[in-house]
């Protein structure tokens, strides 16, 4: 087990949680970092600045969710090395417009990496959340999906965006949810619903920095 990561958080005691949910060990940066994202007083570069890097280590983890497999490789020296390599067959996928900041993060640790969009609205009568536009890859049912959204209270958006995706024949399983903030609610929500889902976050509080979208896009 990764010892950088808190596989399971104290108010969820059920044993889905403890498997299917990876929080980031909270050290003195990522607290910081929290802590800058939260504080109403961080100008808006201040807060991309800390935001990327937020984003950055769930990406990262993220990433060691993926399947790999061993390979030998030879050094310019010419000696042989035991390493890994990622399985192909990845994807990133984010939920507009939030998630859209987490993409250059994960551009940055994979290249070539195929990217979706998901546009999930609510309706203005009955505030269910339904989706209005979705472009994946046309393969994304063979891929492992890298679904991003930043800020999750209710978790319905994500519970429809990952409705979107299983429309397209994407086994829950191998989806793999990057989050920074979730409540408690919600993440009862996504695990019930889809227990074979991996959500990996930074922190589980009741109170979420919902101003992440304005701040970040400018739009505040």
């Amino acid at each position: 087990m990764n010892p950088d990561v808190i596989p399971s958080v104290p108010t969820l005691d059920d044993e889905l949680f403890k498997t299917s949910l990876k929080v980031l060990r909270v050290t003195e940066s990522v607290r910081e970092l929290q802590t800058m994202m939260r504080d109403k007083s961080t100008s808006r570069s201040d807060f991309i600045f800390y935001a990327d890097r937020l984003i950055r280590l769930v990406v990262e983890e993220g990433l060691n969710q993926l399947p790999y497999r061993e390979c030998v490789i030879t050094t310019p020296t010419g000696q042989t090395y035991n390493g890994l390599q990622y399985e192909k067959g990845n994807c990133g996928v984010s939920i507009m417009r939030s998630g859209e900041a987490m993409e250059l993060g994960l551009r940055d640790c994979c290249r070539s990496i195929r990217l979706g969009k998901i546009l999930i609205t609510s309706d203005e009568d009955t505030h269910e959340a339904k989706s209005v536009y979705a472009k994946v890859p046309h393969d994304i049912c063979h891929r492992k999906v890298l679904l991003m959204y930043p800020i999750m209270n209710t978790g319905n958006t994500v519970v429809k965006a990952v409705n979107v995706l299983q429309e397209h024949y994407v086994n829950e399983k191998n989806i793999i949810l990057l989050n920074l903030f979730c409540t408690p609610q919600a993440v009862k929500q996504i695990q019930t619903k889809f227990p074979g889902l991996t959500i990996v976050t930074t922190e589980i509080h009741h109170v979420t920095p919902n101003h992440f979208g304005q701040k970040y896009f400018g739009t505040d």
